[in-house]
């Protein structure tokens, strides 16, 4: 009996234990997550600077921190606050100027631009903008070559090169290893199932990307030309060359003012604001001086709704899900206090499905408060279905827009399954239903049916690109097929109402909604901190995390493009294209 009551006691002990450490775990956890939340103050003869551990995403669902990952110093900033900060430090009489100091920067093309834009305009207020770098990448250079003057490190470089992609084929593998694809398609440029059919580029997919490539590095090289004061011919040459790798050509060919080590360069900033050489030099980052902003207040409010990620069925976390993405739509339509909605997409579509379910909600929106759409990086296939609810669409120049199309794909291991002597025989009540089977592939009838419901699908698309953008069916037909274009060819074909920023669309919902005195709100809201601290626990969230800290994100999506899995929806509006100028 003693034995007994000493078993029970140490189980009680132990189970006080584990308790009282998951207790001060998640104490720890929140402790360290608020050490931050008292606001800064900013001195005078500040220095605000971009630094290497900013990396700027578009909404708050992209905001995926591992809390574990405490080596991780990156911050994540929402582009519309850098926008706005950067608005504010035009006449903050504390910030004398602004100093990028970045080799890589985590951000998309269309951010870059909107960047680039907010800090010529901070120009304008005669405050500076330098630049200084070690061994900078394409995209670092993009935003920093808007500056008064760039400084490069002696033994230092700019990797300028121009932009290239590589589409990567999967027929042979799969035939190799006898992984059988049955591909549905609606569109001869819908090259997101290429891989599976072939084993080289086609022709129509040759030309599609070396149209967009042009487009946007016509758009970023005469940009990055203009504010360096070059010659569009030279700078071809001096991109050609390579010239930027060597940092005494940097100098040579204009990219670089000055080869300086960073020390210099902050002294040169010292003497620049006006302070003696043994002063401190005041420097504050982007992430702090957003925090030290106090927030505006007004009784109208116009609400950013960020679509960002692939377009999915169900619940989760760090997509478009549809049941999530409805409860948004339908709490904005009820909040009186929203006069308008901006619905900011930066997404490559995904299931047909769940895009139509979120487009119809939107279009309920619609008749209740004014909508407008601003294009991110991409927003094509189901990115750019969604869209057709809205009063007016701007796109950025570069964002990769349209690929009107829809694929389905059905996978099946019935070779590898024969070659390794396992087969299965079937026994079954009607005529198809053994409809798909891993191990026995496709039923002929199955097949003709997901090809109906794939044009069937592709007809309601043209169906509602046509009912938005006032065009018949031959109309848009003759731009769909799959095909994705640049924003500035979306505008000069149609699919698209104006070229502009998600600034230029929350400013035209303002006026469509009769409010000049409004406050902005992003949705969906950021978690709180013990909600993703459960979430992180998620199974599934875990497994993926792990496989991407392990593999990096640029290979796990390619691994989500060759797995197979059961749950993927047949029938997708999906484009497998991002830009990127790394």
């Amino acid at each position: 009996m003693k034995s007994f009551f000493k078993n029970v006691l140490a189980n009680i002990v132990a189970i006080f234990l584990i308790f009282a450490s998951i207790f001060f775990f998640f104490f720890m956890i929140m402790l360290i997550s608020s050490s931050g939340d008292e606001k800064p103050n900013i001195d005078q003869n500040t220095v605000l600077t971009l630094d290497f551990k900013t990396n700027i995403i578009d909404s708050e669902t992209e905001n995926q921190e591992n809390l574990f990952d405490f080596k991780n110093k990156v911050k994540n900033i929402m582009l519309h606050s850098m926008i706005e900060a950067i608005k504010n430090a035009k006449t903050d009489p504390n910030i004398k100027g602004i100093s990028i100091e970045t080799d890589h920067i985590g951000a998309g093309i269309t951010q870059l631009d909107n960047l680039r834009a907010a800090l010529l305009d901070f120009k304008k207020s005669g405050k500076f903008v330098y630049a200084y770098g070690n061994n900078v990448n394409q995209s670092a250079y993009y935003l920093g070559s808007v500056a008064d003057q760039y400084y490069l490190n002696p033994a230092g470089g700019v990797e300028l090169k121009g932009m290239s992609t590589e589409v990567v084929f999967l027929k042979d593998f799969f035939d190799k290893y006898g992984i059988g694809m049955e591909v549905i398609r609606h569109g001869k440029f819908k090259a997101a199932v290429e891989p599976y059919l072939r084993n080289s580029i086609s022709p129509e997919n040759q030309e599609q990307l070396s149209t967009l490539l042009n487009d946007i590095w016509g758009d970023t090289s005469s940009k990055i030309a203009q504010s360096r004061k070059i010659s569009l011919e030279n700078f071809k040459t001096t991109v050609d060359s390579l010239y930027g790798i060597i940092p005494e050509q940097s100098l040579q060919y204009k990219l670089a003012d000055k080869l300086i080590q960073k020390s210099e360069y902050d002294a040169l900033l010292k003497k620049k604001i006006g302070i003696s050489a043994d002063e401190d030099l005041n420097k504050v980052s982007f992430s702090k001086y957003i925090h030290s902003l106090e927030p505006k207040n007004a009784k109208d409010e116009i609400a950013i709704l960020y679509a960002s990620g692939g377009i999915m069925n169900g619940e989760g976390n760090d997509n478009i899900y549809s049941e999530n993405y409805v409860k948004e739509i339908k709490e904005l339509q009820k909040d009186k206090k929203v006069k308008a909605v901006v619905l900011r997409i930066n997404s490559p579509g995904g299931s047909a499905n769940a895009s139509d379910e979120i487009l119809f909600e939107l279009q309920q929106l619609k008749k209740t408060k004014p909508l407008v759409v601003s294009f991110g990086d991409y927003a094509a296939s189901g990115g750019y279905y969604i869209a057709m609810a809205a009063d007016k669409i701007y796109s950025e120049p570069n964002t990769i827009t349209g690929s009107i199309g829809v694929f389905g794909t059905i996978p099946n291991a019935k070779n590898i399954a024969n070659k390794n002597g396992i087969r299965a025989d079937v026994v079954s009540t009607n005529a198809n239903s053994n409809m798909y089977s891993m191990l026995n592939g496709v039923s002929p009838h199955t097949v003709s049916m997901v090809t109906r419901s794939v044009e069937q699908t592709y007809k309601r698309f043209v169906h509602f690109v046509g009912q938005n953008r006032k065009m018949n069916f031959e109309q848009v037909d003759a731009l769909g097929g799959g095909r994705v274009w640049s924003g500035k060819r979306a505008k000069e074909i149609g699919l698209v109402d104006e070229l502009g920023s998600l600034n230029d669309a929350i400013s035209f919902a303002a006026q469509k909604a009769l409010t000049k005195k409004y406050t902005t709100e992003t949705y969906p809201k950021k978690k709180d901190k013990f909600e993703e601290f459960m979430s992180f626990f998620n199974s599934e969230d875990m497994e993926a995390r792990f496989i991407k800290h392990k593999i990096g994100v640029e290979n796990y999506q390619m691994f989500e493009k060759i797995k197979i899995d059961k749950n993927k929806p047949q029938i997708l509006m999906e484009s497998p294209y991002k830009v990127s100028l790394q």
